[in-house]
């Protein structure tokens, strides 16, 4: 919590991401389209990628690093709204919404402690990566790897149960179409 004149702004770490990423209506309901969920996937490999490029690009090496960095920001906005938001995909970007509204809106007591428990396997999924791209070794990567998917793809899945517990509360009721 930081103060400031007196009121105090509370932020989770995702409402964090999230406004890094300027995360306005328009963008999650782009982000909602299927294939926005499933290309995002690439973002990681792509960034390391990147980086390891630095072994035979040296410097130049920035340039992958931007554009995989700017693929990141922009995957969101390039595809358009989904025709409809009944997939998978779609609820599970409904569902990270309502995640991300949880302290104004309560969610059940039953999706409060998953969620954290599975980005945290993602987290530390990271750690193995950032290694195994600093050292020039592929090994760390694929346990690395493994833990961020296996915590990011179980995360979503259970981002669709939570929206499918909560798609009836006014304020999300018209996500759905």
């Amino acid at each position: 919590m930081i103060g400031m004149n007196s009121i105090e702004i509370h932020m989770t770490l995702e409402e964090r991401i999230s406004s890094a990423f300027r995360m306005d209506e328009e963008t999650w309901l782009r982000h909602a389209n299927p294939w926005s969920v499933w290309t995002r996937l690439t973002a990681l490999p792509l960034l390391v990628a990147a980086f390891w490029s630095r072994e035979w690009l040296g410097w130049w090496a920035i340039i992958p690093v931007t554009l995989a960095v700017l693929w990141t920001y922009l995957n969101p906005r390039i595809f358009k709204r989904p025709e409809s938001t009944d997939s998978w995909a779609s609820r599970s970007v409904l569902g990270e919404r309502v995640w991300l509204n949880r302290d104004r809106i309560p969610v059940p007591e039953h999706h409060r402690r998953v969620p954290v428990i599975l980005n945290l396997i993602a987290a530390t999924g990271t750690v193995p990566i950032v290694w195994g791209v600093y050292r020039l070794e592929v090994w760390p990567l694929f346990p690395g790897f493994a833990m961020v998917y296996l915590g990011k793809l179980w995360y979503l899945d259970r981002m669709v149960w939570l929206y499918q517990d909560m798609k009836e509360t006014p304020e999300y009721r018209d996500w759905l179409y």
